[in-house]
């Protein structure tokens, strides 16, 4: 074989592209210039296929099936047959081309060492295996070490196990076929990612049912389990291959269930196989049921059918000695002979343990005991010693050992939690890999390994604190000893508790591995039935605690005591961590917020963003103009109000939102849904004033800002009033938190100097103006649009937009114009009998021109306006809306302010 492969590296190597389609395949002519080959054309490659000593001749078809592949693959020469992948991919690296014997479509299963299980059909098993030695992959019969891949039709057999408990990849037939199916791609490999989901499931071809759980838990294991690729099957049906039997409810098979044909396995069996991505051994979580032991109706030895009466007398005999008056505090009895019948045996193993168990709680003795220790003897057994009483405990010593032992158990929870789940997560090597991304464990567990050192420190020091307990012992030299470790573990763990709960159930819905773990793990006796969420809200859970606990102690304490001043500054430790804590969370929640405005805020200035710069809240309003408008009159805000700074944003809106708010009083309007936009970002040291509009029956929750820009006089100032809209603020709490922190910015002390309180008359805000405000101009700008918009639709040519204006103006006009004579045709007429496209805006139109007509309020408002004159409607002409008298301060008024 050597020989041969010598002799083909001496001669002169010739490609032949035999049929059509390699022939005309621009890549691989390509790369065989790249190569530098002698290329020859042929459509059967037959006149090629002679032993010639100037050439070996390597043939490229575009296809391995046929007559014309199977007659160079099966002739006596052996000829070189290649893929056009394969000439592809050596050009690529600079390789040559390779010597092999058999035929070589591309290099996707190079390296790779598979074996098959559970294939019965031999035609099926020989095309899988030729398709394997065409991408380059190699086979063997045997499990090994060796092979990287076993390719199965089952999930029993000796080698799937060999493959499960070595952490070897289990495929499916269909991983071959489908990497088969890329083999026109080059530089495909069939261990790429997106293969893996061709990994056999660990429920395949298995019949699940469900036994002793409840309907919720039953349901969630049905869909994991079609998920997993099993089918659910009820319970006791012939064609069930596995009973899943709640072990901590059920005691005994369900009946119509023969052991013998179904695997009975416990829960654990279903949450393991899910774990490692394979199905488990049965055999090691096989459901047994408990097995009752007949009982013996012969009499024991030592008892006769007479035995009962001779009880009596001993029972008559221990009450008479337990009612006797005696100095000790408990009776003596009698010493009693050992029964005749009994052997010494039985009576060692009932001297053992009172129980009946080796495992029992009783002091192991520090010698080997004999006969005589254990009462074999015939001789009487000695008098028993009364015990000496004991002192009782003080009061304050039982609450120091109640805080003790709590302490001992919150260790134990936080080393269950680093041992029994972080410690298995992070786990490499592990079957199947880490359920988990590190990151994941790291968002989840937080800092519980600092928490643990930190109590595990003070559990030692209260344990030896009671081992060498008198009253002078001081508990809050300890407390306060731990408070610098308590204030650097802590914070991290609780600001982001929240984060860790939502990522806790986030893994646990979407990562059926992760659920699987959880469920195995809090099975455990560790665990007592808990889970991972219950466990973790224990650290937030246990300062207050220990403040309760030392509260309790101090009240036990004398204030004579050494300990008591002690005790007081321990419990004040506690609460300045707890009140630390709960300032660093509020001050994390609020970068976190600032980040939710920037996402929020559509071309929101990026500088927002600052590690000194906190979120304070956030309130709707509407502008309710005046000289100086930020976005116009009855406009939707959102006031953004930072530390240092207060932005603005406009809401976006419908226009049938403004026209169903017409009427509505101020104070029931709700700021609408939807995105946001940038609209200015003030300084708080550039705003001068605040001030306070005073409620009335027609002006409520208004107020305004009175404004300097950067490098301004003070003549220049701008006055922008609003309306707080919603009931979760008040105008009150939010005036005062927006004075606060202009003091704070500005490093004034008094905050009240900020607010100035006025009437509605004093900034020339009265009912009509807020009226107008809340809809009418609005709704004037949103029908122009609409126009617009539907003169845009039924337009077939560029008409000039002034004709378009007055056309629309003329067709939408629901009344005649002031210069319109009586009796003249209107273009409305002649459009009476049409239903034009917008003929739901002049309903609109029509409805709110009545309703303005008929309200006595705005009608005489509107001729007090028109001078005495019939009240003409304000939409009347919607395209070029007449602006009434602006509502405004004048500067002098703005600049006392």
């Amino acid at each position: 074989m050597a020989e041969d492969i010598q002799d083909v590296d001496m001669l002169e190597t010739r490609v032949c592209l035999v049929g059509p389609d390699v022939q005309n395949n621009q890549a691989l002519s390509r790369a065989l210039q790249k190569l530098n080959l002698t290329v020859v054309k042929s459509s059967t490659g037959e006149e090629y296929m002679t032993n010639s000593d100037d050439f070996d001749t390597v043939f490229v078809l575009a296809e391995f099936e046929g007559s014309g592949f199977e007659a160079l693959h099966k002739s006596d020469l052996r000829s070189r047959v290649l893929g056009p992948s394969a000439v592809i991919q050596c050009a690529d690296t600079g390789e040559a081309l390779p010597t092999v014997q058999r035929p070589l479509y591309c290099s996707s299963m190079k390296d790779l060492i598979l074996c098959f299980t559970g294939f019965r059909q031999k035609e099926k098993l020989s095309r899988l295996v030729d398709l394997v030695h065409f991408m380059g992959g190699s086979i063997r019969k045997d499990f090994s070490t060796k092979v990287t891949h076993l390719v199965a039709n089952s999930t029993s057999g000796d080698k799937y196990r060999v493959a499960v408990s070595l952490g070897t990849p289990i495929m499916t037939e269909e991983w071959v076929h489908q990497a088969w199916q890329r083999r026109h791609l080059p530089a495909a490999l069939a261990t790429e990612e997106e293969m893996l989901k061709y990994k056999m499931q660990p429920f395949f071809c298995c019949m699940l049912s469900f036994h002793g759980f409840s309907k919720e838990d039953t349901d969630q294991m049905k869909e994991l389990a079609k998920m997993q690729g099993g089918t659910c099957t009820p319970v006791g049906d012939p064609s069930s291959t596995h009973l899943v039997v709640d072990d901590s409810q059920v005691k005994d098979f369900p009946q119509h269930v023969d052991a013998s044909k179904v695997y009975v396995v416990k829960q654990e069996w279903f949450w393991a196989s899910i774990q490692i991505e394979a199905r488990a051994d049965e055999t090691i979580y096989q459901f047994k049921r408990l097995e009752t032991p007949a009982r013996d109706m012969k009499p024991p030895l030592g008892r006769t059918p007479t035995s009962r009466g001779r009880k009596r007398p001993r029972l008559k005999e221990t009450t008479a000695l337990l009612a006797q008056d005696s100095d000790s505090d408990s009776p003596v009895f009698p010493a009693r002979k050992r029964r005749s019948g009994a052997g010494p045996g039985n009576d060692a193993h009932a001297m053992m343990s009172m129980s009946g168990s080796f495992l029992d709680c009783t002091e192991t003795p520090e010698r080997v005991l004999d006969d005589g220790d254990l009462g074999l003897d015939d001789s009487p057994a000695p008098t028993p010693v009364p015990p000496t009483p004991q002192k009782p405990l003080s009061a304050r010593h039982q609450r120091v050992l109640e805080l003790t032992q709590t302490e001992k158990n919150y260790v134990n929870i936080l080393q269950t939690i680093v041992r029994v789940f972080k410690e298995p997560l992070e786990n490499r090597d592990q079957l199947g890999g880490p359920p988990l991304a590190a990151e994941e464990v790291k968002t989840i567990f937080g800092s519980i390994p600092e928490i643990l050192d930190v109590h595990t420190k003070l559990r030692d020091s209260l344990a030896q604190l009671v081992a060498d307990w008198s009253e002078e012992r001081s508990i809050g030299e300890i407390i306060c000893k731990y408070k610098p470790l308590l204030l650097k573990a802590y914070p991290k763990f609780v600001n982001f508790f929240e984060m860790s709960k939502e990522t806790l159930q986030k893994c646990t819905r979407t990562q059926p591995r992760f659920h699987a773990f959880l469920k195995i793990q809090q099975s455990k006796p560790e665990c007592c039935r808990e889970t991972l969420a219950d466990l973790l809200i224990r650290p937030v859970q246990r300062l207050p605690s220990i403040i309760l606990l030392l509260t309790d102690i101090l009240k036990k304490t004398d204030k004579s005591s050494p300990d008591h001043h002690a005790m007081e500054r321990a419990i004040a430790a506690i609460k300045d961590v707890l009140d630390h804590i709960n300032e660093d969370k509020r001050r994390t929640e609020g970068q976190v917020q600032m980040f939710d405005v920037v996402n929020e805020v559509e071309g929101c200035p990026a500088d927002v963003l600052s590690s000194h710069r906190q979120f304070i809240g956030r309130v709707d309003v509407l502008e309710l103009g005046g000289e100086h408008e930020l976005c116009g009159k009855g406009e939707y805000l959102t006031l953004f109000l930072m530390s240092d700074l207060l932005e603005v944003s406009k809401k976006r809106h419908s226009m049938m939102s403004d026209v169903k708010s017409v009427f509505k009083s101020p104070g029931l309007l709700k700021a609408p849904a939807g995105p946001l936009k940038h609209v200015e970002l003030f300084n708080l040291a550039h705003i001068k004033r605040v001030v306070d509009i005073r409620d009335t029956e027609e002006c409520k929750n208004a107020f305004g800002l009175v404004y300097q820009a950067p490098g301004t006089s003070n003549e220049d100032v701008c006055l922008y009033m609003f309306t707080l809209l919603g009931e979760e603020t008040t105008k009150r709490d939010w005036l005062r938190s927006l004075c606060r922190h202009m003091a704070n910015t500005t490093c004034k002390a008094d905050a009240e100097n900020f607010l100035h309180s006025v009437n509605p008359e004093d900034v020339e805000l009265d009912r009509s103006a807020i009226l107008n405000t809340v809809g009418f101009n609005r709704i004037a700008r949103g029908f122009s649009k609409k126009a617009k918009r539907v003169t845009r639709q039924f337009s077939f040519s560029k008409t000039p937009r002034r004709m378009i204006n007055r056309a629309v103006s003329m067709v939408m006009s629901p009344a005649r114009g002031p210069l319109q004579r009586e009796g003249a045709e209107t273009p409305l007429g002649d459009l009476q009998g049409a239903r034009l496209a917008s003929s739901v805006d002049l309903q609109i139109v029509r409805a709110h021109d009545r309703l303005w007509r008929r309200s006595p309020v705005l009608t005489g408002v509107a001729r007090r306006k028109s001078g005495g004159q019939s009240a003409m409607s304000p939409v009347s002409n919607l395209v070029t809306p007449k602006k009434g008298k602006s509502v405004s301060l004048g500067h002098s008024a703005t600049k006392r302010l």
